[in-house]
């Protein structure tokens, strides 16, 4: 069996964007940039105020209290004003740009009017309370390096610079393939037996957050040259097939048989983590790759976590693929048998410590989907390891960043 990180080194290797396109900003939010942006000018454009005020040449003011004329106003929006004479000052607003000949504005509450002239009680620096031309960005400067997922925090940079359009990575293709005689659709007749399909919706869901495009297939039972037929569909048009049960061992696991027949290549078939040892990955004679998930929700939910997002993440150049790991202190012990790394649904709370308090949630069986429902994170625990203690300091990640 291949380890945690072998695994995850082979599905991500030789992995590259899956072609580009052209949108509006607008609609690019959670697209990843296929190139940098760049500014084309300096921001901000012009020296202007961050404060009501006045504006003054510092070194009017360098002797201490005075009193000089105002001379003028400068307001956001406004007239362009004129240049500012020498021992003279000028009423300013927050975002008005500075006279030329300005360096320095005081706040008006540091100010006494008295009619056409301000009344200073001491010296100001250079550069004060100045929103300084090019001290955002210069011309040039890269604003947004490709391989960033945009977020709304990026949309004020990119309308500030004016990226109406930018180039993003295409959307990846995702087939999904459920297999399975027990499987049902949510909403039909319950029968004996039967059991609800709860992966087809959260699989789709969750490589739509991904940033895929998501192609769910009609379920398919445990027959081979239904299976055959189902995965030939699937491989057409796609960028990634996820199929789901049937890559074990047993008498009607038959989809690895079917990914074969279809000249699906495979590079492995088994990965030494918890849940979820049964895992596949392959690559079709057109280059489509196959993810092949264990058929239990859990175990399906946590492979796809961990080797389905950051292959849909990297196809779209995502500089950052992989979850950010955090340190966190479990709150109460973990016993295990060790030999496969083990990755423990937990819940977090950001209380008053230094660190979060993990908390590992009771059913960790690999057919309980409703801890995934009620998990924050998960924290991994290393093959070797059969028991942590409370307090214990282990690494997770955010479900809610991969």
């Amino acid at each position: 069996m291949l380890s945690f990180d072998d695994a995850l080194g082979r599905v991500l290797a030789d992995v590259a964007p899956a072609g580009l396109e052209r949108v509006d900003a607008a609609l690019a939010i959670g697209r990843v940039l296929a190139a940098d942006v760049l500014a084309p000018a300096d921001v901000p454009a012009f020296d202007r105020s961050t404060m009501d005020g006045y504006a003054v040449r510092s070194a009017d003011l360098a002797g201490g209290p005075c009193r000089l004329p105002v001379l003028g106003e400068s307001a956001a929006g406004g007239a362009w004003p004129g240049a500012l004479a020498r021992g003279a000052v000028t009423r300013i607003f927050t975002g008005a740009p500075l006279p030329e000949g300005a360096d320095a504005v005081v706040m008006q509450e540091d100010v006494t009017r008295d009619g056409d002239h301000a009344h200073f009680a001491r010296a100001v620096s250079p550069g004060t309370s100045v929103h300084r031309v090019g001290s955002d960005l210069r011309a040039g400067a890269v604003v947004l390096a490709a391989g960033t997922r945009l977020t709304p925090f990026h949309a004020a940079a990119l309308v500030g610079v004016e990226a109406l359009r930018v180039s993003v990575a295409r959307r990846p293709v995702v087939s999904i393939v459920l297999t399975g005689d027990e499987l049902r659709d949510a909403g039909t007749p319950a029968s004996a037996g039967r059991i609800v399909d709860v992966l087809g919706p959260s699989l789709a869901a969750l490589v739509s957050a991904c940033g895929g495009v998501a192609r769910v297939e009609a379920a398919v039972g445990d027959d081979r040259d239904a299976v055959r037929a189902t995965v030939r569909a699937a491989l057409r048009g796609a960028d990634v097939v996820l199929t789901v049960g049937g890559v074990s061992v047993g008498d009607r696991d038959v989809v690895r048989d079917a990914l074969e027949a279809e000249g699906v290549a495979l590079d492995f078939w088994r990965v030494a983590i918890k849940p979820g040892k049964p895992l596949c990955l392959g690559r079709s004679r057109d280059g489509v790759r196959v993810l092949g998930l264990p058929g239990n929700p859990s175990s399906a939910l946590l492979t796809f976590v961990l080797f389905g997002a950051p292959l849909l993440r990297a196809l779209q150049g995502d500089r950052r693929p992989t979850a950010p790991r955090f340190a966190a202190t479990l709150s109460s012990a973990i016993t295990r048998s060790p030999g496969r790394k083990e990755f423990v649904r937990v819940g977090l709370d950001w209380g008053a410590g230094l660190l979060p308090l993990a908390t590992p949630l009771g059913n960790q069986q690999s057919g309980a989907f409703t801890s995934f429902a009620w998990a924050d994170a998960l924290a991994e625990v290393d093959a070797g390891v059969a028991h942590l203690d409370a307090g214990a300091t282990v690494r997770c990640f955010r479900l809610q960043e991969v």
